[in-house]
């Protein structure tokens, strides 16, 4: 991968920061310029040499930039772009790290039309239930899988361009169109995060809540783990992508009546199946990982 002079991430978190770490790391960076909504938060990642500077605007920002990556929460996409786009050079390569997709092509095509053979949406799949600058680290994305879904007016050598920098970081890439990128991490996802916010919401709210929380153990605290992520862009994200977690929340609803139905007839019989089927192909996913982690040459930590 050629050299990118002037890196500029918008969102210096978790995700944001750990790219900026993981290029940085594999030295195809020369100058990484943060810009951002939040003064403090941009301070910190200069102070932890995340970023070589601060820029408090758009125009001193992509002033020489060669690439730019976007990774606020996608509730601020649109305006983002909308801010971006006067001073956007042509050739400038973006992309971004946005969960959903519909919604951050649809901001694409609206503000940064003239600039659509360079523009790549991507969305690597890592993260944490921690957020900001310190959670950023430079492996998050070793090993891990990115999703490019390019536009039909992308050109190639920017699409490369794209891939070449995730896989720089460690990812994984694959191409989806933006749709089943959708459909996918609506029940993959968003639809687990949703489940664990809410359950962990209706047993805070109990009259007994305290006790609940006094003898939960292992089995709760791994179910509700991603109910410690970041309140504000798991709303952003289940908000752009509510049709199709909405599709899938109903095929749950409908997942949970069955089990009703055999809690109310007491058929142990075919709730043991169902556990056993559940178990099978939970225990199926999980194996990929347990063979990853015993063999250094599939993917290293």
């Amino acid at each position: 991968m050629a050299l990118i002079d002037k890196l500029v991430v918008c969102g210096v978190g978790l995700i944001g920061g750990s790219f900026a770490l993981a290029l940085r790391r594999a030295g195809l960076v020369r100058r990484i310029v943060g810009i951002g909504r939040s003064e403090a938060s941009l301070a910190r990642a200069l102070a932890l040499g995340v970023i070589d500077e601060a820029s408090a605007d758009w125009a001193s920002a992509l002033d020489g930039a060669d690439f730019v990556l976007l990774s606020p929460p996608v509730g601020q996409m649109d305006a983002v772009m909308a801010a971006m786009a006067p001073h956007l050079a042509p050739g400038t390569v973006v992309t971004d790290a946005g969960s959903t997709k519909r919604d951050v092509i649809e901001a694409i095509y609206r503000h940064l039309s003239g600039h659509l053979p360079h523009v790549v949406p991507a969305h690597p799949i890592a993260g944490a239930e921690t957020s900001g600058v310190e959670a950023a680290f430079a492996s998050l994305y070793q090993g891990r899988n990115v999703v490019v879904t390019p536009l039909p007016e992308n050109e190639p050598a920017a699409i490369l361009r794209v891939r070449e920098a995730w896989e720089a970081c460690g990812g994984v890439i694959h191409e989806m169109p933006p749709q089943e990128h959708d459909r996918v991490f609506a029940a993959v996802s968003h639809l687990p995060h949703l489940l664990a916010f809410g359950l962990v919401h209706d047993l805070a709210g109990r009259a007994n809540a305290e006790q609940l929380f006094g003898f939960a153990a292992s089995g709760f605290r791994d179910f509700t783990r991603i109910a410690g992520s970041h309140p504000e862009m798991w709303r952003d994200i289940c908000i752009a992508n509510r049709q199709a977690l909405l599709a899938e929340l109903d095929q749950y609803l409908a997942e949970l009546a069955y089990l009703r139905a055999l809690l109310l007839s007491g058929d142990g019989d075919r709730l043991e199946q169902l556990f056993a089927e559940a178990r099978q192909a939970r225990n199926a996913w999980a194996e990929q990982f347990a063979n990853n982690s015993a063999n250094p040459a599939s993917k290293s930590e």
